[in-house]
C-alpha cells in the first residue's frame, strides 16, 4: 500500500499541488468488485482545501487516473456500520449516500480516523460518526498531541519525503552487511558496539592504504627510467626508416614511368578491339542472305515449303531492320545502303503479299451454290475449317505485315470481313430459311388451335422424324417461304395454345410431336450457329493476331462489353481493349444478320405455339451459359443474350397472356361447373414445364410463373364459384381446390408449398361448410327448434329452465321430433344423396367423402341434440325416433343402393 500510496502522489496528486494523507482499497458495495482507492488530501497552498478524491486504474491497467472528487465541508455523516466488530463496510454522506466495501477493517480505520483528524482540525461545521468506536476517534488526537509542533503535518502525510529519501539497497550490498553481522555476533544485540568496531577497522584500514601508496616509490622511478631508454631506441629506428624511404623513392619514379607506357598500350588494344566488335555487328546483324532475299521477292506464296520459306526471309528482314544502332552507325555509307536495301524488299513482299491473300479471300467469297444448297436442305450449316486451316499457314506473315505495314493489314483486314459477310448472309439466309420451313410444317391439319398440351408425359419421348433427311433443293426466295409460313399458320390454327385448351386434347399426340419437333429444330439451328460463330472468332483472333499472350491471375474477373463480370480460367490470354473491339467489330460485320434472323424465327415459333417460348427460354440460356464459359466477352455469348432478353419477355408475354385469359372465362349458367378448363390446364402446364426445366439454369423464371399461376388459379376459381348459379359456391370451390391440392401434392413443385398448404385449408374449408348447409334441410324444423334453444341460453336463460318457456316446452319438443320418424329421415337422406349427387362432378370422384363427411356431421347433431334435450329437458323422457345405429345403417344402404 506504501508504493501504491507514492505512485498515487507522484503521478496524481503533486502535479495539482495536493498532499496524499491518507487512503484505502474500495469497491461499492452490492456491485460486482471493480476496486478504486479513495483518498483523503488536503492542498499545499492557503487557504487549504480538504478533499476526499476517487482514483481508478484505467481500463488497460498501466497507469491511475482521477475519477471524482468531493469536498470535505459537504460530507454530512460518516457511518462506520458497527463500532464493535469488525466490518469493512462504511458509508459517506454527501448530496448523496456511497457504501463502500474496504479490503481491510484496518484501512477502513485508519481512514475514518484521518478523516475525523481533518474534520477537527480545518473544519468549523463538525461532521456526524456513526457506528465508531470512542477509542479509534481518541487515538490518533492523543498522539498526535506528543508530536512536536513543527512535526505535527507529518502525522499522516509525511510518510511521503522519507519515501523520497530513501534508497533500497542492491543485492551485493545486502550480502556485504550479512557477512559483516555473521562474524560479529552481538551485531544485532548492541547495535553501538557494532558499528564502534565497524570505524575501527575502518581506520586501520585507511593506515595501511597510506602506507602501500609510500612504499610504491621507488617502483614507480624504476619504470620511469626504462622508459627514457625506450624512447631512445625509437629515435634510432626513426633515423634508419627514412635512410630506406629515400632509396624507395628512386624505384618508385622508374616503375610508375613503365605503368604508364603499359597503360598506353592496352588503351590502344582496347580500341582496336571495339573497332572490330563494332564491324562484326553490323556484318552479321544487317546481312541478308541470298537465299532469303530472293524468297522475299520471288518466293512462292501458295505452296507449304515457299510459305515456310518467305515466313524466315520476313523474320530475318525484321531482324535487321529492327536492329538497336549504336550512336554514328546511321552515318555510315554502308549501313544506309543496307537501311535502303530493306525498305525496298519490305515494300516488295508486302505488295506481294496483300495481292495474294486479297485473291484468295475473293475466291472463297465467291457463289458456292452447289455446297450451300446440300448444306441448308440438311439443316447444316457449312464448315470453313479447311479454309480457316489454310489461311492460319499464313498467320505469321499476316503478323510481320501488322508490325510492318499497318495499313495494309488494315486493307486485307477490311476485304476479308467484306467478302466473308457475303458469303455468311447466304450461308446463314437460307439455312434459316429451311428452318422456318420445318418449324412451319410443326402445326397440324385440322381443327383445333396450335398446339395444345398432351396429357402424358410419355409422349414428351416419342421419336420425331430426322432432321437430317434429304428434302431437294432450296429453290424458294425468302419472300416466298414467308408467305409459306404465314399462309400455313392462318389456314391451320388461329391463335396460340392457353391453359384454357387443356379440356379439349382431342390431338395431344400430334401436338406432343410438334412441340417435340420444334425444339429439336431450334436446338439444332442453335447447335449448328454456336461452333460457326467461335470458330470464325478464333480464326479471326489467330489469323490477324488480335491476341496478347499475357496470362491473367488465378481467378481472374474480367468485364464484357455488356458489363457483366466473368470469372476467366487461368489458362486464357486476355485480349487488350482495342483488340477486343476490333474482334467485335469484325464479327458484329461478318454475323450482322444472325441476330435480326434469330429474332425472325423465335418471332415465328411463338406465334405457331405461345408454349414454344419454355423450349426457346430453356434452350437459348443453356447456349447462353455454354458460350460464357468458353469465352464471356465473344461475339456469340453477346449475341444469344440479347436474343435472351426477346426470348424472356414473350415467354412473360406468354404467362400474362394465360393470366388475362382466366380472367375472362364464361360459365354456363345451366350446367354445372366441375373441374374448370385452366385447373386442369394448370396442371398439364405444370407437368410440361417441369419436363422442360428439369436441372436447368433458368429454374427461377418458372417458380415466378408458377406462383403468378396458381394465384391467378385461385382468385378464378373463387370468382367463378362465386358467379356460378347451377352449382353451390362450396362444391365450386372444393372440387377445383381438391384438384389443384392433388396436383400440387404429386408434382412437389417446392416454390408452391404454400399454395399446396392452401389449397387444402380451401378444401377442407368449403368441404365441410357444404355438408354443414347441406344437412339442415334434411330436419329443417328440428334444426330451427335447437337453434332456438341455444339462442335462449345464449340469452341468459337457465338450461333447466328453458322447457317453461312457450315456443320451447315438452310439447312443441314432442311434436318436432314426431315430424321426424326414421322413414322419413332416411327419406330426407336418400334425397340429399340425389342432390348432392347432381351437384358433384365426376371427375374427382368426391361423392363417397362428401357422404362419409356428412355421416360424420350428421352423428355429431344428434349427439349434441340429444344432448341438448338431457341438460335442457331433463327426466322428461323424450328421445329421437331414430339411434345412431339407425343413421350409419341410412347412409349405409343409401350410399350402396346408388
Amino acid at each position: 500500500m506504501t508504493a501504491i500510496k507514492h505512485a498515487l502522489q507522484r503521478d496524481i496528486f503533486t502535479p495539482n499541488d495536493e498532499r496524499l494523507l491518507s487512503i484505502v482499497n474500495v469497491c461499492k458495495a452490492g456491485k460486482k468488485k471493480k476496486n478504486c482507492f479513495l483518498c483523503a488530501t488536503v492542498t499545499t497552498e492557503r487557504p487549504v482545501q480538504v478533499k476526499v478524491v476517487k482514483v481508478k486504474k484505467s481500463d488497460k491497467g498501466d497507469f491511475y487516473k482521477r475519477q471524482m472528487a468531493w469536498e470535505l465541508r459537504d460530507l454530512t455523516e460518516v457511518d462506520a456500520k458497527d463500532a464493535n466488530k469488525d466490518n469493512p463496510e462504511f458509508d459517506l454522506h454527501f448530496e448523496k449516500v456511497y457504501r463502500w466495501v474496504a479490503s481491510s477493517t484496518a484501512e477502513k480505520n485508519s481512514f475514518i480516523s484521518c478523516i475525523w483528524k481533518l474534520n477537527q482540525r480545518y473544519l468549523r461545521k463538525k461532521l456526524e460518526f456513526v457506528n465508531v468506536s470512542p477509542q479509534l476517534l481518541e487515538e490518533l488526537p492523543k498522539a498526535e498531541e506528543s508530536v512536536p509542533s513543527g512535526e505535527s503535518q507529518s502525522v499522516a502525510g509525511g510518510d511521503e519525503d522519507a519515501l523520497d529519501d530513501y534508497q533500497e539497497l542492491n543485492t551485493r550490498e545486502e550480502q556485504d552487511i550479512e557477512s559483516m553481522m555473521e562474524v560479529c555476533e552481538y551485531a544485532i544485540s548492541n547495535a553501538e558496539a557494532f558499528a564502534e568496531k565497524l570505524s575501527r577497522e575502518l581506520q586501520v584500514l585507511d593506515g595501511a592504504n597510506i602506507q602501500s601508496i609510500m612504499a610504491s616509490e621507488k617502483q614507480v622511478n624504476i619504470l620511469m627510467q626504462l622508459l627514457d631508454q625506450a624512447l631512445s631506441e625509437v629515435d634510432n629506428i626513426e633515423g634508419k626508416l627514412l635512410s630506406y624511404e629515400e632509396m624507395l623513392q628512386s624505384v618508385k619514379e622508374q616503375m610508375d614511368q613503365i605503368s604508364q607506357s603499359n597503360r598506353l598500350i592496352q588503351i590502344s588494344n582496347t580500341n582496336n578491339d571495339k573497332l572490330l566488335d563494332e564491324i562484326q555487328f553490323l556484318v552479321n546483324y544487317m546481312d541478308l542472305s541470298k537465299g532469303h532475299i530472293k524468297a522475299l521477292k520471288e518466293g512462292d506464296l501458295s505452296s507449304p515449303k515457299g510459305i515456310e520459306a518467305c515466313i524466315n526471309a520476313s523474320e530475318a528482314l525484321s531482324q535487321c531492320m529492327n536492329v538497336a544502332l549504336k550512336p554514328g552507325h546511321d552515318k555510315l555509307l554502308a549501313v544506309k545502303q543496307q537501311q535502303r536495301l530493306f525498305s525496298d524488299l519490305k515494300d516488295t513482299f508486302a505488295r506481294r503479299l496483300t495481292n495474294h491473300l486479297n485473291n484468295v479471300f475473293v475466291y472463297q467469297g465467291h457463289d458456292q451454290s452447289n455446297t450451300l444448297a446440300q448444306h441448308t436442305a440438311e439443316l447444316t450449316l457449312p464448315k470453313h475449317s479447311p479454309l480457316h486451316r489454310d489461311l492460319l499457314r499464313y498467320a505469321k506473315l499476316m503478323e510481320w505485315l501488322k508490325n510492318t505495314q499497318r495499313d495494309k493489314y488494315e486493307g486485307l483486314s477490311r476485304t476479308y470481313v467484306d467478302y466473308m459477310t457475303r458469303l455468311y448472309e447466304r450461308e446463314i439466309k437460307d439455312f434459316f430459311e429451311v428452318a422456318k420451313i420445318k418449324m412451319a410444317g410443326t402445326s397440324k391439319d385440322g381443327k383445333g388451335k396450335f398446339a395444345t398440351l398432351p396429357r402424358k408425359e410419355s409422349a414428351l419421348k416419342q421419336e420425331t422424324e430426322s432432321l437430317h433427311g434429304s428434302s431437294g433443293k432450296l429453290t424458294g426466295s425468302t419472300s416466298s417461304l414467308n408467305k409459306l409460313a404465314v399462309t400455313s399458320s392462318n389456314s391451320k390454327r388461329s391463335q396460340s395454345s392457353s391453359l384454357l385448351d387443356m379440356g379439349n386434347m382431342s390431338a395431344s399426340d400430334l401436338d406432343v410431336a410438334d412441340r417435340t419437333r420444334f425444339d429439336k429444330i431450334f436446338e439444332q439451328v442453335l447447335s449448328e450457329l454456336e461452333p460457326l460463330c467461335l470458330a470464325e472468332q478464333d480464326f479471326i483472333s489467330k489469323f490477324f493476331k488480335l491476341q496478347q499472350h499475357s496470362t491473367p491471375a488465378q481467378g481472374e474477373n474480367v468485364d464484357d462489353a455488356d458489363g457483366i463480370v466473368h470469372s476467366r480460367p487461368p489458362s486464357e490470354h486476355r485480349i487488350s481493349m482495342s483488340e477486343k473491339d476490333m474482334v467485335r467489330l469484325m464479327m458484329n460485320k461478318i454475323f450482322q444478320n444472325i441476330e435480326m434472323e434469330l429474332n425472325s424465327l423465335i418471332a415465328l415459333g411463338d406465334k405457331i405455339d405461345s408454349f414454344n417460348s419454355l423450349y426457346m427460354l430453356v434452350k437459348i440460356s443453356h447456349h447462353v451459359w455454354t458460350a460464357e464459359n468458353v469465352d464471356p466477352a465473344s461475339y456469340l455469348s453477346t449475341t444469344l443474350g440479347n436474343v435472351l432478353v426477346t426470348v424472356k419477355r414473350n415467354f412473360d408475354k406468354c404467362i400474362s397472356g394465360q393470366i388475362r385469359q382466366m380472367e375472362e372465362v364464361k360459365i354456363s349458367k345451366k350446367s354445372k361447373v366441375g373441374i374448370l378448363q385452366f385447373v386442369t390446364g394448370f396442371e398439364e402446364f405444370a407437368k410440361l414445364a417441369e419436363a422442360i426445366f428439369r436441372n436447368t439454369e433458368r429454374r427461377g423464371d418458372l417458380d415466378k410463373a408458377y406462383i403468378k399461376l396458381i394465384r391467378a388459379v385461385f382468385n378464378n376459381v373463387e370468382k367463378v364459384a362465386n358467379e356460378s348459379q347451377k352449382t353451390p359456391r362450396d362444391v365450386v370451390m372444393m372440387e377445383n381446390f381438391h384438384h389443384i391440392f392433388s396436383t400440387l401434392s404429386s408434382l412437389k413443385i417446392s416454390c408452391l408449398e404454400t399454395e399446396r398448404k392452401e389449397a387444402k385449408q380451401q378444401y377442407t374449408e368449403h368441404l365441410q361448410s357444404y355438408v354443414i348447409n347441406s344437412l339442415g334441410q334434411p330436419l329443417e324444423k328440428l334444426n330451427h327448434f335447437f337453434e332456438g334453444v341455444e339462442a335462449r341460453v345464449a340469452q341468459g336463460v337457465r338450461e333447466e329452465e328453458v322447457s317453461y318457456q312457450l315456443a320451447f316446452n315438452k310439447q312443441e319438443l314432442r311434436k318436432v321430433i314426431k315430424e321426424y320418424p326414421g322413414k322419413e329421415v332416411k327419406k330426407g337422406l336418400d334425397n340429399l344423396y340425389k342432390k348432392v349427387d347432381k351437384h358433384l362432378c365426376d371427375e374427382e370422384s368426391l361423392l363417397q367423402v362428401v357422404w362419409h363427411s356428412m355421416q360424420d356431421e350428421f352423428i355429431r347433431q344428434y349427439k349434441h341434440f340429444e344432448g341438448l334435450i338431457n341438460r335442457c329437458y331433463p327426466g322428461s323422457g323424450i328421445t329421437m325416433e331414430f339411434t345412431i345405429q339407425d343413421m350409419l345403417e341410412y347412409f349405409s344402404s343409401i350410399a350402396q343402393s346408388h
